[in-house]
């Protein structure tokens, strides 16, 4: 009986310090690789990161956009925008000039140059 009460007052010793290292080990894991560990922070930082470029190349193409469309409003008309815009559509140049053609790719239209 002795034996045996020594004995389980060792196995509960080191029980409850394998429990504290499991417990330990699991929170460790967890902080790195949980639903809301670190290495999910770090994708959705980079993420994040992706969408705030996304996002000023979009305003600038917004912007261009902009600028091109306030060009040829009828109240701030551009007589040289206009005169590009109608070449464009209806295919016309003066006999004088080179014409350069650049290829379109299918799934890219090539934004027109802007005059600076």
């Amino acid at each position: 009986m002795a034996i045996s009460l020594s004995l389980r007052r060792r196995i509960r010793r080191v029980s409850v310090s394998f429990l504290g290292v499991f417990a330990t080990f699991y929170f460790v894991f967890h902080i790195f690789h949980g639903d809301r560990g670190l290495m999910v922070w770090v994708k959705l930082h980079q993420q994040v990161i992706a969408a705030e470029n996304a996002a000023k190349v979009i305003t600038e193409k917004r912007q261009y956009l902009e600028n091109r469309v306030m060009l040829l409003h009828p109240t701030s008309l551009d007589p040289d925008m206009l005169d590009e815009r109608v070449r464009l559509m209806l295919n016309f140049g003066h006999p004088d000039e080179i014409i350069i053609l650049e290829p379109v790719l299918k799934d890219k239209v090539p934004l027109e140059r802007s005059r600076q």
